[in-house]
């Protein structure tokens, strides 16, 4: 990760807790999976556990407001971006810090050419944070300069609505 990345992303930890940061963060590139599962024999295999229908809606919900705060960033429309994200966020990353981390992150990229998402995963725990409801959304991204994984975490507010609790990029 380059020092201009660096920045949003320490800035944007901020609101976690080093292991919440971690926990989210998949490292060198690699997707978020699940814990790695001991084998054992056929006989004693049980089926999967079906997939809560709710945690995917969750999952949906959140991905589409991740994509929406990116379009927001993507017009370089740094304030809203701010203001848009949670409380927690904002709490953690004042204003100004924000106005001048983000465009040094962004500029060096260019413009947004392509953004793929990549993965979803909804929780409701998050080291250090109250129990509650996460999406962590992973996107490829292309932009005229460089391709990166941005790393979305939208949090669902006491008003329902999913906003940005962290956000960094590389």
């Amino acid at each position: 990760m380059k020092l201009s990345y660096a920045v949003v992303a320490f800035l944007a930890a901020a609101s976690f807790t080093a292991g919440a940061s971690a926990q989210l963060k998949p490292s060198s590139g690699a997707r978020l999976k699940p814990p790695a599962m001991a084998p054992s024999t056929p006989a004693a295999a049980e089926p999967a556990p079906a997939r809560d229908s709710a945690s995917a809606e969750k999952e949906k919900a959140g991905a589409l407001a991740a994509a929406g705060w990116l379009v927001v960033l993507d017009r370089r429309d740094w304030g809203t971006a701010w203001e848009a994200s949670s409380s927690v966020f904002r709490g953690s990353v004042p204003l100004d810090k924000w106005m001048d981390a983000i465009p040094k992150l962004r500029a060096p990229l260019g413009n947004l050419v392509e953004r793929k998402q990549a993965q979803a995963v909804y929780k409701t725990t998050l080291q250090g944070r109250p129990d509650g409801d996460y999406v962590t959304v992973l996107f490829d991204s292309k932009f005229e300069h460089k391709q990166v994984q941005e790393t979305v975490t939208m949090v669902r507010d006491s008003d329902g609505q999913w906003r940005v609790t962290g956000y960094s990029a590389g």
